[in-house]
């Protein structure tokens, strides 16, 4: 068996699946899209492929939604480039802390485009706050109750998901032999 490919296709059916499980329901927010970037820049020895099989897969679950987003694929791509940066060493505090950035990249990037391309608040430094700080209120009205257990906490669980299972996938079938 060639390993590579075997890596490879692991690696790509890891993101396909996690992107596909945003067509469940799931708490606003609590979506596997930070850590699919993080996951894809981290784990493709092809930097292009860090791009382009989890912005496919994301248009693949978005076909599926029907609520496809310029902001939202920024940030992701934004994601991916501090991926690609600061995952070249996987560690457990590395991936901590990329998928906190994740999380608030994401927020900062498309609460951005709320207030930059809308009519909600006024084109000012006092209207980007005004329109981050009802971005929080906003978070607060979902079920888990804030930003920090929707997005933070689903940008956790789907990179710890993501790079958990292929780490114990890595572990159980690409065992070195002995001969």
């Amino acid at each position: 068996m060639n390993l590579s490919v075997s890596r490879f296709s692991t690696v790509v059916i890891l993101i396909v699946v996690a992107a596909l499980s945003r067509i469940v329901p799931h708490p606003f927010n609590f979506t596997p899209i930070g850590a699919i970037a993080l996951f894809g820049a981290a784990q493709f020895n092809r930097k292009l492929f860090a791009f382009m099989i989890p912005a496919a897969a994301m248009l693949l679950s978005d076909a599926l939604l029907g609520n496809p987003s310029l902001p939202t694929y920024l940030s992701f791509a934004l994601i991916s480039v501090f991926g690609l940066v600061y995952l070249k060493k996987v560690t457990v505090s590395r991936l901590f802390v990329s998928s906190l950035v994740a999380s608030i990249s994401f927020f900062l990037i498309t609460n951005f485009f709320v207030w930059f391309g809308g009519n909600m608040y006024p084109q000012t430094g006092l209207g980007l706050i005004a329109c981050y700080t009802a971005g929080l209120a906003f978070y607060q009205q979902t079920l888990f109750g804030n930003l920090f257990l929707n997005t933070i906490m689903g940008d956790l669980f789907y990179t710890s998901l993501l790079f958990g299972s292929f780490y114990q996938i890595n572990k159980i079938a690409f065992k070195p032999t002995v001969a």
